[in-house]
């Protein structure tokens, strides 16, 4: 890729012209670089482990890394494709590809991927919070702190809400911070449990084979936590020196970090728990754990402040498709609290979330890392389809067609079950309960 972009490496992408945010970058090469990352390892990072259970620890790892390959390179390729067509955002970008069709579509991914994201944060705060709650002496399972449904509700209302309703995002800048320590803490946690807790639980019958049947359904899962390109040009506009090179030094770094620290979390929770392990990893430990509960706590205030993120992101989607215009302060209150009352409806309806980040990866995910930069890049450079430059874009594209297509029919035909507040089988035998 480098040699095929390289004659370009100290130009500036996207011209200022159309995109006069990028003469207005001042972040350095490193700062770019903490936000990207902030960006890729989110609240989906619980997920990974779930991962490697559907497809194998093995054949997990590999798709984990192929995921990790594939978004650096299709990163590269949405920047490309909107120094081509001097676009300044993805749903410009799509736009002078295929016009106003191609508008529509990446709108309603980016409308769908942050909002279905909402309602799996939602469904994790409640399977979270009510087991921190379990912990207060006085609060037993009957406890109306121990209902889900409350504990959400009352989330949303109290929390969520109010953090979501501010008009410009630059006014949560404290909560990227928050949210990596929030995570390192979180890490640190499973890291820890996988050395003390994993020896104590058995393996189950297929650990340790090479692949399974589900490995599709992984790579939704995997695409789900690693997609970033919803902001991939807000970040790379606010380069000091928005150069390919430079741009490449970001993803690469990023991308590269991340993917360490995502196989490191992934094989730390499914190796404690092996084939048991749920979609909210915090779902297999026991509830006695004091330790775990801390790294609840974490997680749930990590959810909750990163939520009204992905709000910003939906309710700017309907400004820009609906009114076309910066929303009055009704609308902007109301379409705040239609989006917060969706979210909150379905999350109350359904509370399986390893199938919420499978559907989420593969229907929103997918499409936006494999197939829209790959058809964007094929569609505005000039040549035929199969010139040897176009040869990896085409397959990234074949590839998302059919991780969609099957991916789609073994969530239908092989659905994972899952359980809330439900006590994991070994925190009863005497020699699985977890060290104090």
């Amino acid at each position: 890729m480098a040699h095929q972009l390289g004659h370009e490496d100290g130009r500036t992408l996207i011209s200022a012209e159309h995109g006069d945010a990028a003469q207005q970058g001042r972040a350095s090469l490193i700062s770019v670089s903490f936000n990207f990352i902030n960006s890729i390892i989110g609240s989906g990072i619980i997920g990974l482990p779930y991962a490697l259970n559907q497809a194998g620890l093995p054949l997990g790892l590999l798709l984990l890394v192929a995921v990790a390959v594939i978004t650096d390179y299709s990163i590269i390729l949405l920047i490309k494709g909107g120094n081509m067509s001097e676009s300044s955002s993805y749903q410009a970008l799509a736009h002078s590809a295929f016009g106003y069709p191609g508008f529509l579509l990446v709108s309603l991914l980016q409308f769908l991927y942050p909002f279905i994201a909402m309602v799996s944060y939602n469904i994790t705060a409640g399977d979270t919070l009510t087991k921190v709650f379990q912990r207060i002496p006085g609060v037993g399972p009957d406890h109306m702190l121990a209902e889900r449904h409350f504990v959400i509700s009352m989330a949303t209302i109290l929390v969520m809400l109010p953090l979501s309703l501010p008009r410009h995002i630059g006014q949560l800048g404290k909560v990227s911070l928050l949210s990596m320590v929030l995570t390192l803490i979180i890490f640190l946690v499973v890291m820890l449990r996988a050395v003390t807790l994993g020896p104590q639980i058995l393996p189950t019958e297929d650990a340790w084979v090479f692949g399974k049947l589900n490995a599709i359904q992984a790579v939704g899962v995997l695409s789900f936590t690693f997609i970033c390109h919803h902001n991939s040009f807000l970040i790379y506009r606010s380069l000091e020196q928005p150069t390919l090179t430079n741009w490449l030094r970001v993803t690469h770094m990023s991308v590269g970090f991340s993917t360490i620290v995502s196989a490191a979390f992934a094989v730390a929770g499914y190796t404690t728990f092996t084939g048991n392990t749920q979609g909210d990893l915090f779902e297999n430990y026991c509830r006695k754990d004091d330790l775990v509960t801390f790294g609840r706590f974490c997680f749930g205030l990590s959810i909750m402040t990163t939520f009204p993120l992905e709000c910003f992101v939906t309710r700017e989607v309907v400004s820009n498709v609906f009114y076309k215009r910066e929303l009055s302060t009704m609308e902007h209150v109301g379409v705040t609290l239609l989006i917060l009352t969706l979210s909150l409806t379905l999350s109350l309806l359904y509370d399986c979330l390893g199938l919420v980040m499978e559907l989420n990866g593969i229907l929103s995910a997918i499409p936006m890392i494999f197939i829209i930069p790959s058809a964007c890049f094929l569609k505005l450079s000039p040549g035929r389809w199969f010139q040897s430059e176009k040869l990896l874009p085409t397959a990234v594209l074949l590839a998302g067609v059919f991780l969609m297509v099957t991916g789609l029919t073994t969530s239908g035909l092989f659905p994972q079950d899952c359980s809330h507040g439900d006590e994991p089988f070994y925190c009863n035998a005497s020699n699985t309960t977890p060290p104090s």
